[in-house]
């Protein structure tokens, strides 16, 4: 089953190069990885101990942060290298100071594997969520080198719980121990005779709570909302940009509105500021605006979300619609209202607080204006909401400290 697994993945790099041509972001993909093995010899000295933490893209580096920041202080003289399998997560965090290398992961073969284990020689290898790589994880067990999955999540639908799923299945047996979000997930893992699991919890809940520990002060946002109300849309597709450009003039003249597109594309900032009514500005031109006269701030930025949604009394998050829901944890921790759409399914905290009240799911846009206007209204039913919220955020902490306290209780790294 490897030559034929092999086989597929030489066959898929080939074809990635071809399409490599013709969209810029497989572009980034292929030629990220043909640096990599040279920035390897350069950075990596023989003596140093580095401990190895993969994670697909953006959102997984986020989950892991809380225990790369835990081993550094608890490992001091080791080095972490942190690698991407996505351009999205590599090119936002190549810089980050958080690890002392940061690379893209080499593809899954034998040649790069090896090249890669060779010059690495990690001590311990962290997988974050999903990573299943059966190259990898086989070179890693036959080196005895700790493999240790994070923040995992299973359903029974996943192809290793499936008859026809025995290669994976072993890919999967080969890590050396599980921490799993859900009894479930430890279940269905010793369900296909995988014992060595624990089920510690989302590291992300321990990563949206040191968020409340910081600054987040932004001055163009204390003139921007004064003491008025204010409703922050994060992450937003089209789909949920129609939520409330459709109804945009429903909306109370003292309710100021944040809006964070995920594309930032400038002919699509164009065509959504276009279609608000009222006085409307970008991030861009705060510097000349008086930002006290305006209705609709359009973050043509980057970075500053999480800070921005400090200032909400009630939140949007958008991918509810159709492209994957986004976090509704950055918002839910400050204690804050949260809106999205209908397709949420699949991300667990999103169907705990959708039960419990914290979450509003709205299906169009004339439901989204008119619940929202109802709780603009209403101060004790945004607080309640929003105690919902952070009450939740708050129960599920601790994460970070069991995989902590096993690594150095477990481990000799």
């Amino acid at each position: 089953m490897y030559f034929l697994y092999n086989l597929l993945i030489l066959i898929t790099w080939q074809g990635l190069k071809i399409a490599a041509i013709f969209k810029p972001k497989l572009r980034l993909f292929v030629e990220g990885r043909k640096g990599v093995l040279g920035f390897l010899q350069d950075n990596i000295r023989e003596e140093d101990k580095y401990i190895w933490v993969h994670t697909a893209s953006l959102g997984e580096f986020e989950q892991g942060l809380p225990v790369i920041k835990g081993i550094r202080n608890a490992y001091p003289n080791h080095k972490i290298l942190v690698t991407f399998f996505s351009p999205s997560g590599y090119e936002v965090k190549k810089h980050s100071e958080e690890a002392d290398l940061i690379t893209y992961l080499p593809m899954d073969t034998n040649d790069g594997v090896n090249t890669f284990l060779n010059r690495v020689q990690p001590v311990l290898a962290l997988f974050v969520k999903y990573e299943i790589w059966p190259n990898y994880l086989k070179e890693l067990q036959k080196r005895k080198i700790p493999a240790l999955l994070i923040s995992g999540r299973f359903n029974a639908e996943q192809i290793y719980f499936k008859w026809y799923g025995k290669f994976m299945r072993q890919a999967l047996g080969q890590f050396f121990h599980y921490f799993v979000q859900d009894k479930n997930s430890k279940t269905l893992l010793k369900g296909i005779g995988l014992e060595e699991v624990s089920v510690s919890g989302d590291t992300r809940f321990d990563r949206v709570s040191e968020i409340l520990k910081r600054d987040n002060s932004l001055d163009f946002m204390n003139d921007f909302k004064a003491d008025k109300l204010c409703l922050v849309m994060g992450s937003t597709w089209p789909e949920d940009e129609a939520l409330l450009t459709q109804q945009a003039d429903k909306i109370p003249e003292h309710v100021k509105i944040v809006i964070a597109p995920h594309d930032i594309k400038e002919d699509h900032l164009q065509a959504l500021q276009k279609s608000l009514p009222g006085k409307s500005l970008f991030y861009s031109q705060i510097q000349k605006a008086d930002l006290s006269s305006a209705q609709f701030l359009i973050l043509d930025t980057v970075g500053l979300l999480t800070r921005v949604y400090s200032y909400a009394d009630i939140a949007y998050v958008g991918g509810g619609f159709a492209t994957g829901l986004h976090n509704t944890l950055e918002p839910a921790v400050f204690g804050i209202p949260v809106f999205t759409g209908p397709q949420y399914q699949g991300f667990k905290e999103a169907e705990d607080l959708v039960e419990l009240g914290g979450i509003s799911v709205v299906e169009n846009g004339e439901a989204f204006i008119g619940e929202l206007k109802q709780l603009f209204d209403n101060e004790q039913a945004r607080e309640k909401q929003g105690v919902i919220n952070s009450d939740y955020v708050t129960a599920q902490k601790g994460a970070t400290e069991k995989i902590l306290t096993y690594i150095t209780s477990h481990l000799n790294i």
